[in-house]
């Protein structure tokens, strides 16, 4: 059966305006300003002139869980499906942190499937802090050819607990990412950590000057820790790069500003995304951030996309890019982060006010996380 649904606001992410969705199989199948003749077989939902966006995409979150600062008793639990749909996350990307010993690949990827079982789009990266990247197959470039969530691999530089990565060695690590990823048609992306080290974007220049390796396979996480290295993450982006900015863990001002800061520097808009490094493990003063919770908050992208808009006064569509278009496009998910025909049917159903109302996830409808069936929304 189709699911027909009627008096929509749509942004795409771009404005489209008051528009009928059809959808089945998971996927838009037709967009249109009157879509009646489908109504004798379709499910109809009169959506009342509900905002309705792309879902939210997080490249950057501890699926599994991830090591513990302090002890054993710190590691954190498996983020679950209810979490995600609740704050509008419809497309998750999973990665290890520093713990490569009782964090596994294996135990990533099964958790990957379990979610995708459970009707969420789930990817993961290869690899963790160290240049000893753990794979699934014995090596990245394979793991990128035959495991088909693996999207690339991640790594650690400029961080105390990383292994000190040469721009050699990272060139290394990005031919496998790229080579498999040409066969297996995937971009490939070495999602690099940052810390807080004096190095720290510089070895990625050097792979892009000196190396000559195309910027846009290489995108940093946690640019906002600081000013100083957010500005050198802002002249990153501005010489073509992908920069993501952390929303739920260490950042020196609240990350819609890093965004807005960006934006005003120059900084081309699909050149910035936002992730959560959900349920990474907090330090005491992160944490203070965030009410004394100890583990990063996976919600806090809906809400720095929200406070975009309320707060900054940024335009519903812009603010929507962090979020929705600019990692799908990072990433190479061709299928993700718009809504278009053919593209997955996944969205968000808000408010005026933009508080959330409802989700769908590959074609599925969810109210606070939880499935729900047709008739319960109307």
């Amino acid at each position: 059966m189709f699911t027909l649904i009627k008096n929509i606001k749509l942004y795409a992410p771009h404005p489209v305006g008051h528009v009928d969705l059809l959808i089945a199989f998971g996927k838009i199948l037709e967009i249109g300003t009157d879509l009646d003749s489908y109504r004798a077989k379709s499910f109809v939902w009169d959506a009342e002139g509900q905002i309705a966006t792309p879902g939210l995409i997080d490249q950057h979150i501890h699926l599994a869980g991830a090591g513990g600062n302090n002890g054993f008793s710190s590691l954190t639990e498996e983020v679950k499906i209810k979490d995600l749909l609740s704050c509008g996350t419809t497309t998750a990307i999973g990665l290890l942190g520093t713990d490569g010993v009782l964090r596994s690949l294996s135990g990533l990827y099964a958790k990957v499937m379990g979610l995708r079982e459970q009707g969420l789009s789930a990817y993961m990266y290869s690899g963790y802090y160290g240049i000893d990247s753990l794979t699934l197959t014995g090596s990245v470039q394979t793991d990128m050819l035959l495991i088909e969530p693996v999207l690339g691999c991640k790594i650690a530089i400029s961080d105390i607990r990383s292994s000190a990565p040469t721009p050699l060695e990272l060139v290394r690590l990005l031919r496998q990412i790229k080579l498999g990823g040409a066969t297996a048609l995937k971009k490939g992306i070495l999602h690099v950590h940052l810390g807080t080290l004096p190095d720290q974007i510089n070895p990625l220049f050097e792979l892009v000057e000196q190396y000559h390796y195309p910027i846009e396979h290489i995108t940093p996480t946690h640019t906002n820790r600081n000013a100083s290295l957010f500005a050198e993450s802002i002249r990153f982006a501005k010489a073509g790069g992908c920069i993501d900015i952390t929303t739920g863990a260490s950042r020196f001002e609240s990350p819609f500003r890093s965004v807005i800061r960006a934006w005003e520097s120059g900084v081309p808009e699909n050149n910035l995304t936002m992730s959560s490094d959900g349920h990474a493990g907090l330090s005491q003063a992160v944490s203070q951030l965030h009410g004394g919770q100890s583990t990063a908050p996976i919600a806090q992208n809906l809400r720095e996309m929200t406070l975009l808009v309320t707060e900054g006064g940024i335009p519903i569509e812009r603010a929507l890019l962090p979020v929705t278009l600019n990692p799908a496009k990072n990433l190479g998910l061709k299928h993700k982060g718009r809504i278009a025909v053919g593209c997955d049917a996944d969205l968000c159903f808000f408010d005026d006010r933009l508080n959330l109302n409802a989700v769908m996830a590959l074609g599925k409808i969810y109210k606070d996380g939880m499935p729900i069936r047709p008739e319960e929304i109307i």
